[in-house]
């Protein structure tokens, strides 16, 4: 019997509709219509999710502010209000303010000086919360629930309050977006971007990706693109922004890099090289900058030797040669003598302060202290979400 085909893998979502669903919530979106299937168990799952995404306002604020008397309650709800453009909803509001079916049984309880019923406190509230204008704006409910029965009933009711206001004030929102490192690496000459790309894909199985390195493969591959840019490289001149593009894209879009995620050094080097790599749909998800002293900077560049016989790498302070031999032979690369040092520098610090400010939720590395700290450092920032971008935060 003849075997079946092999079928290829699956490809997984290329980055531009992945960017699309995080950048408009769609991820988000998800998760909440996946919460009400599990807490409202309905017979008909389709109907119960076409009225839940004509009615419900998944931004809109929905929270509870809890506190003793004299607290700030009252204020702190109504800044939140005014914040938000919420609606409050507080004892005050739904006795005296609003018109319920059942507020006149409320008043009757308060004019004789009795307790309100819980039930009936959740019943006014309930009704109030299914209002349009709570729907559409969000709510803020203030001094609810006041005991444990009364927020069992509000619960019972299908009211389920995002936040208490103290944890919302606290907490950023984080993305439920699925994660695949997508990361960019920016800092001078001898800041370690190499060293921590090089840890990072080991520990993650991320692909590394050094562009200057990517260029010098396609000329040694002799790849069609590698014939155009190897005329730029042998005369030290800069590659075309559009054949770098070209040869980046080509490689983001490998199945690895999809699949694994990336971390990139070396590009882009300026804004207009980040816009067109944001217009080919490769965004990083995390960017950091790497800040080394310029005296730091120049201790180890400028005292880096190779060994022209074996290749290996020595410094002169860090890391020096083991016998007189290997000292009296090794060469300096021409491009760690200082003043080559400084046009490099020159030419990273002129572009720096518009690439910060185009990456404007990268994260900042201290390059000057142990390589380990500072990958535990970059570690964290990686494998924490990031907060929400289309929620708004306090």
């Amino acid at each position: 019997m003849a075997e079946a085909p092999m079928q290829d893998p699956a490809r997984p979502w290329p980055p531009p509709a992945g960017a699309y669903a995080e950048e408009r919530g769609l991820f988000q979106l998800l998760q909440n219509m996946l919460e009400e299937l599990l807490i409202h168990k309905p017979d008909d799952p389709i109907e119960f999710m076409i009225n839940h995404l004509k009615q419900n306002n998944d931004d809109a604020p929905r929270i509870c502010v809890l506190g003793p008397p004299a607290s700030g309650k009252t204020t702190v709800a109504m800044w939140l209000c005014k914040h938000f453009n919420a609606i409050r909803v507080s004892h005050e509001t739904l006795l005296f303010k609003e018109v319920l079916m059942q507020t006149e049984e409320a008043k009757a309880y308060k004019e004789r000086n009795q307790k309100i019923p819980n039930a009936l406190w959740a019943n006014l509230i309930q009704e109030r919360l299914s209002n349009v204008d709570c729907i559409k704006q969000g709510w803020i409910l203030e001094g609810f629930p006041e005991n444990q029965e009364q927020a069992w009933m509000l619960q019972s009711s299908g009211i389920f309050p995002r936040h208490v206001v103290l944890a919302f004030v606290q907490t950023r929102h984080r993305s439920a977006a699925p994660f695949t490192p997508r990361i960019l690496f920016f800092g001078p000459p001898g800041s370690g971007k190499s060293l921590q790309a090089a840890l990072i894909a080991q520990k993650y199985d991320v692909v590394n990706i050094c562009c200057g390195q990517l260029l010098k493969e396609a000329v040694a591959d002799n790849t069609k693109l590698g014939e155009l840019v190897k005329p730029y490289i042998d005369s030290g001149c800069p590659v075309p922004d559009n054949l770098v593009l070209k040869l980046l894209t080509e490689r983001l879009n490998a199945l690895d890099c999809l699949t694994n995620g990336w971390v990139l050094s070396g590009f882009p080097r300026d804004v207009k090289q980040g816009e067109q790599l944001q217009k080919a749909q490769m965004n990083p998800n995390r960017v950091f900058f790497f800040n080394l002293p310029y005296e730091s900077i120049m201790e180890r560049l400028s005292q880096r030797r190779t060994d022209p016989v074996t290749g290996e790498r020595y410094h002169s302070t860090f890391r020096p040669a083991p016998t007189p031999e290997i000292q009296a032979r090794l060469r300096q690369n021409p491009k760690d003598k200082e003043e080559n040092i400084e046009k490099r520098l020159d030419t990273y610090y002129s572009n720096i302060k518009a690439l910060e400010h185009f990456y404007q939720d990268a994260f900042y590395v201290n390059a000057d202290q142990d390589p380990y700290v500072i990958f535990e450092f970059i570690e964290s920032c990686i494998i924490k979400p990031l907060p929400c971008k289309n929620i708004r935060s306090l």
